[in-house]
């Protein structure tokens, strides 16, 4: 029977016999973990010599002695040569140091299993009776899409000595759950606590633990209950008490959503701070809704501001002069104020405007005209927040008439 035991490799003598595919495999991977490594071999492959070259492990060139196994705490029995690796392992029993054979694994004393690292941990798959390398890489497989996809509890529960948790600034995307990254998932797996903003994949929430405690700090436009100050005092709160914080925030963290702001605070206060870039409603908004912000032959470049007040010259000038398509977001409330700067800065009434609501959920709604007339529309249609506004010759209903 095969039991699975963790070793502590950093620091220690490990031997690996042999210089090809194999042998490389498993000696960088030792090298990565910390192990001291000696390869003794002939000839190496590239990737072995590669490694050598950048002093990651040392090569002995020549075959495979007994008294190379003085001191080492493991070895790989990794040559070309059944006989040879069996006999390497068989050097180990005698010194009882456990071995790993390449060719045989009855004729060592350890197995390699196909492992997957997530969120702070190896998970090993190994065979219990008979070797089946083939299905222990398969399982291996199916959990890492398990880890990386599932709802899974991960959270940590032995705490730093010191009481310093870490705060990671999640985007959580346009809205639709399935486009938080794979990234954004792991964090939300780990957390102790979570900080969300009304926007953002909200529904996620509801399939964590129960006692993942969860605040809800969103802002309602023109009803801010909550004050970035203290949104601030919150997160450097509970990250000294040692928990793991999430900061949902919908979009991405540092494209309006203060994630630099908070950052600035929590690294004053010495709090680590990981930062999980998300898809951004600037551009997941339009290209939802069919309109590609650039679009060869017609502009080649794309505008982002925010629309809470007057826009600033250069989002006025890149629609008077069509050099660029504007994208507005948080532009629903001023929206008429915004078509009457720009229609006095010049820009053309029949120039295209596209609002898109709800993007990338399934009440998204897409309302087009021209400039002079949208926010007649808006009004007309009931054109809600949150809404992403596009304007240029991209946000044409049919693409192909604004073309050269």
């Amino acid at each position: 029977m095969t039991m699975l035991l963790g070793l502590e490799v950093t620091g220690r003598r490990v031997l690996v016999a042999g210089g090809g595919t194999v042998a490389a495999r498993r000696a960088t991977a030792l090298a990565a973990d910390g192990a001291v490594v000696t390869v003794v071999a002939p000839q190496l492959c590239e990737d072995l010599v590669d490694a050598v070259l950048d002093g990651a492990l040392t090569w002995v060139q020549r075959e495979v002695r007994e008294d190379d196994l003085d001191g080492m705490w493991l070895v790989h029995a990794a040559t070309d040569d059944a006989r040879t690796n069996t006999r390497v392992c068989a050097w180990a029993t005698e010194r009882r140091t456990w071995s790993v054979c390449a060719s045989s694994v009855a004729d060592g004393t350890a197995r390699t299993p196909a492992t997957t690292r997530h969120a702070g941990l190896v998970v090993g798959v190994a065979s219990s009776e008979d070797a089946d390398p083939a299905r222990a890489r398969s399982v291996r497989d199916q959990l890492t899409l398990a880890l990386e996809t599932g709802d899974l509890d991960l959270r940590h529960r032995r705490r730093d000595s010191a009481g310093v948790g870490r705060v990671v600034l999640v985007g959580g995307g346009p809205g639709a759950p399935d486009l938080l990254t794979l990234r954004g998932r792991r964090a939300l797996s780990e957390a102790d606590v979570v900080v969300t903003d009304r926007l953002g994949p909200t529904s996620l929430l509801s399939s964590l633990p129960a006692d993942v405690e969860v605040i809800d700090v969103g802002k309602v436009p023109g009803a801010h209950a909550v004050s970035q100050d203290q949104i601030n005092a919150l997160l450097v709160e509970q990250a000294e008490r040692g928990r793991v914080v999430v900061r949902l925030k919908g979009g991405d963290p540092y494209l309006f959503g203060r994630g630099g702001e908070e950052q600035a605070v929590l690294a004053a206060h010495g709090i680590p701070v990981e930062v999980v870039p998300g898809v951004s409603s600037a551009l997941a908004g339009p290209a939802a809704a069919g309109i590609p912000v650039t679009h060869r032959g017609t502009v080649a470049a794309v505008h982002v501001t925010h629309g809470h007040t007057t826009l600033e010259a250069a989002a006025v000038r890149s629609v008077v002069d069509a050099s660029a398509t504007l994208v507005v977001l948080m532009g629903v409330s001023k929206l008429g104020q915004h078509v009457r700067q720009l229609l006095a800065a010049g820009a053309l009434a029949s120039t295209p405007v596209a609002i898109v609501e709800d993007a990338t959920l399934p009440g998204q709604r897409v309302t087009r005209a021209w400039l002079g007339d949208v926010a007649r529309v808006a009004t007309e249609s009931g054109v809600r927040a949150p809404a992403v506004v596009v304007v240029g010759a991209v946000a044409s209903d049919d693409l192909l008439d604004v073309l050269p």
